[in-house]
């Protein structure tokens, strides 16, 4: 059991809470509602599982923000390094301009952003108006 219902109706095996004032409802608004007593182990389980969720997430924020700007730094010194006119020119400037745009925001760079810088270094290819088929 893992503290949420996989059918309607399902009780906790534990607990066998029901929907009242001082419990817990997982899967609020859903067709598969589980109820909690205060004191269930599932429940305890369950918060325990946030929690540490939690933690780990803000450690890996954390860590993340220390590391990124040397990371950033050395990516964009190696970029500098490479010989103008590469094949991978392209790559190396969308990589680059989307690690500054990263470096710009404190969540993820949105989706329409990326699209923009990669549309910009990776234009579509169009047909050519004397390579066309009847």
């Amino acid at each position: 059991m893992e503290g949420w219902a996989k059918e309607k109706g399902e009780v906790c095996p534990d607990c066998q809470a029901g929907p009242r004032p001082e419990n817990a409802c997982v899967g609020v608004r859903t067709p598969y509602e589980m109820w909690h007593t205060p004191d269930c182990p599932q429940w305890t389980v369950m918060q325990i599982g946030w929690e540490a969720g939690s933690r780990r997430i803000k450690e890996q924020d954390a860590w993340a923000k220390d590391v990124f700007p040397p990371a950033a730094e050395r990516l964009m010194l190696a970029a500098a390094a490479m010989p103008p006119g590469t094949p991978a020119q392209p790559f190396i400037d969308a990589l680059t301009e989307l690690v500054q745009e990263q470096a710009g925001t404190t969540g993820f760079v949105v989706l329409h952003r990326w699209v923009e810088i990669l549309e910009r270094h990776f234009p579509p290819h169009l047909p050519s108006p004397d390579n066309v088929a009847e």
